[in-house]
C-alpha cells in the first residue's frame, strides 16, 4: 500500500556540494540538517523528489582505488561509471536515512526510497571529442601515457600539478529510471535519485553501457523535472539570489528572471561557467521545455521560504 501524496506542489530540488561536505563523517552530520529543511517542505505537502551532486565523493572513491591498485597489488582499478553508482549508493543511503529519521521524529507516515539511477547520453554528443573534467589521481607523465595505452582513458596536464585522466561532460538525454521514480512519488515517497547526474550510459540496440562521462547534476535534475511536469525545480547553492555584478560595487540581488533576460545576462558574463552559470541553464532548459513550470534559485537555508514566494530568484519563461 502507498503513501498518501502531499497536497502541495510537485518539486525537483537538486542539493549543491555544500549540503553534503567532503568526507563520509562530516556528510553524516551535514545531511541531518539538509533532511530537516527536506521535512519541513514535506510538512508544508510538497511532494520531493532529490538529486544531488556526488564531485568529491565520487573523486574521493576513484583515488582510494586507483591508489590501493598502484600499492596493494590485490585492489583492482574501479571503472569511473561503477565509481560513480557507489557514490549514488553510499550518498543516497544516508539523505534517505536523515530525512526517514527526521520523518519519525514528527510522526509522519510517509517513507524515503532511493534509486540507482542510470542516464542515457549520446555517443555523437560533441563533448566527447574534448573531454575535459579531471577526475581521480594525479600521474606523472610517463604513468599517465602507460596507463592512457593500457585502457584507451585520456589524460591531460593539470596546471602543474600532474597529469589526470580528463573524462567529458555529455548533455542528458534520458533518465533511465523515470517510470520507477515516478511511480514512487505517486505512491507519496520521498525520492532520492538522479545523484551525481546519474551514471552516464550508452543505449545501443536496446542495451544499456557504462561510459566514463560526468553529467552536470543540475542539467540532469532539469531533465528529469520537465518528464515529470513538476511544479517547481529547485536548485540548491550557497546563496540566497542569483546577482549580477557579482563582488562589485554595484552588486544587484535578482528576485525574478525570465529566460529573455537570462539570456541576456548570461551574453553579458555575468554568471560564471563553474558556479552559477550551468545552474541558470539548467533552469533555463527546465521552463523552455515545460512553461507551466517555474525553477528557483537559492540556499538550503531559504528553500521553504522560496517555495513560498518569499525570497530566491525565480525563473520563469
Amino acid at each position: 500500500m502507498g503513501y498518501k501524496k502531499g497536497s502541495g506542489p510537485s518539486v525537483v530540488i537538486a542539493l549543491g556540494g555544500n549540503a553534503l561536505g567532503n568526507t563520509p563523517q562530516e556528510q553524516l552530520e551535514l545531511v541531518k540538517n539538509t533532511a530537516k529543511h527536506i521535512v519541513d517542505m514535506v510538512e508544508d505537502g510538497v511532494n520531493v523528489v532529490v538529486s544531488h551532486g556526488n564531485g568529491p565523493q565520487v573523486g574521493m572513491i576513484n583515488n582510494a582505488f586507483a591508489y590501493a591498485a598502484a600499492n596493494d597489488g590485490k585492489t583492482p582499478e574501479m571503472p569511473f561509471p561503477e565509481a560513480g553508482a557507489m557514490s549514488q549508493g553510499y550518498i543516497g543511503y544516508q539523505l534517505s536515512q536523515a530525512i526517514l529519521n527526521d520523518l519519525r521524529e514528527r510522526n509522519i507516515d510517509r517513507s524515503t526510497a532511493c534509486i540507482v539511477t542510470q542516464t542515457v547520453v549520446d555517443p555523437d554528443d560533441p563533448a566527447f571529442q574534448n573531454p575535459t573534467k579531471p577526475v581521480g589521481a594525479f600521474l606523472s607523465e610517463e604513468e599517465a601515457k602507460a596507463k592512457a595505452d593500457e585502457t584507451g582513458w585520456t589524460f591531460k596536464e593539470d596546471a602543474g600539478r600532474g597529469w589526470r585522466q580528463v573524462v567529458a561532460s555529455p548533455k542528458p538525454v534520458r533518465i533511465v529510471e523515470f517510470d520507477a521514480i515516478k511511480d514512487l512519488m505517486d505512491n507519496g515517497y520521498i525520492v532520492v535519485s538522479t545523484g551525481g547526474g546519474g551514471v552516464p550510459v550508452f543505449e545501443i540496440d536496446g542495451h544499456y553501457e557504462g561510459v566514463p562521462a560526468v553529467i552536470d547534476k543540475d542539467r540532469s535534475s532539469s531533465k528529469l523535472a520537465s518528464d515529470f511536469g513538476a511544479d517547481m525545480l529547485v536548485i540548491l547553492t550557497a546563496v540566497e539570489k542569483v546577482c549580477i555584478n557579482f563582488g562589485k560595487p554595484d552588486q544587484e540581488e535578482l528576485s525574478t528572471m525570465t529566460v529573455a533576460e537570462a539570456r541576456k545576462y548570461i551574453e553579458e558574463g555575468q554568471f560564471a561557467p563553474g558556479s552559477m552559470l550551468p545552474k541558470v541553464e539548467a533552469c533555463i532548459e527546465f521552463v523552455e521545455s515545460h512553461p507551466e513550470g517555474k525553477a528557483l534559485i537559492t540556499s538550503l537555508e531559504c528553500a521553504a521560504a522560496g517555495l513560498e514566494g518569499k525570497t530566491g530568484t525565480v525563473i520563469t519563461a
